[in-house]
């Protein structure tokens, strides 16, 4: 009896040759063609499951916003249920930093998205646009909860604080894909500055700085 055909499988399949052509070519390489040929399927599949390049695209958008949110849940579960919330904030943030090939790919690609989505308005109109509130806000909502705890200053401004923390991380994180420093060295940079929200005259927040300076693990810093 023949195997029946998974289609969502199918079409995860085909975005994720989408992802690996924009990842090394360029979202501007992305042709039906290409992605079959990437994928190991006829053109006539890809069209089956996609009628145009623009619909394609737009699948291979969520299915990227998607896979990016299980990495951002891994992280979170990695830091644990009981983590404070700046360890939760911390977790957050480096998942803003390539650190690996396919992290990699992913920032890439999304940063590709989010240009193209400026001159495109079907892009535009994508809900991942909204990702970068959701997390300010999820941030903030985090940053609220170390100031209750007392883990950082009683006039941090969450909001503020959030917005400059992401923004920092997202140049932090397109830097190491120019090749202007290593993912550690980001990494580094993160943990320094948010070392600074907590300071010395907080109860335990030497402790908490120390967990959080740069080169934490005996790592050996390497010039920029």
């Amino acid at each position: 009896m023949p195997k029946l055909t998974d289609h969502g499988e199918r079409r995860a399949q085909i975005a994720e040759a989408l992802l690996r052509i924009a990842g090394s070519r360029g979202l501007h390489a992305v042709t039906m063609r290409s992605v079959a040929a990437e994928a190991g399927f006829a053109v006539a599949v890809v069209q089956y499951y996609f009628e145009s390049k623009e619909k394609l695209l737009l699948f291979a958008l969520q299915h990227l916003a998607q896979r990016v949110g299980e990495r951002v849940r891994e992280r979170l579960a990695e830091a644990g249920s009981n983590a404070s919330p700046l360890r939760v904030v911390e977790a957050v943030l480096a998942q803003a930093v390539p650190a690996d090939e396919e992290s990699r790919i992913f920032h890439l690609v999304y940063t590709a998205y989010a240009v193209l989505s400026v001159t495109d308005p079907a892009l535009a109109a994508q809900p991942f646009l909204d990702a970068p509130d959701q997390m300010q806000t999820f941030v903030a909502d985090r940053l609220r909860e170390a100031r209750d705890a007392a883990e950082v200053a009683a006039d941090l401004d969450p909001e503020t604080e959030a917005a400059g923390l992401l923004a920092m991380s997202a140049g932090l994180g397109t830097s190491v894909l120019l090749g202007q420093r290593s993912a550690e060295q980001a990494l580094d940079i993160l943990r320094y500055h948010l070392a600074r929200i907590a300071p010395p005259d907080i109860p335990n927040a030497d402790t908490a700085r120390a967990a959080h300076e740069p080169n934490a693990g005996h790592r050996e810093a390497r010039p920029t």
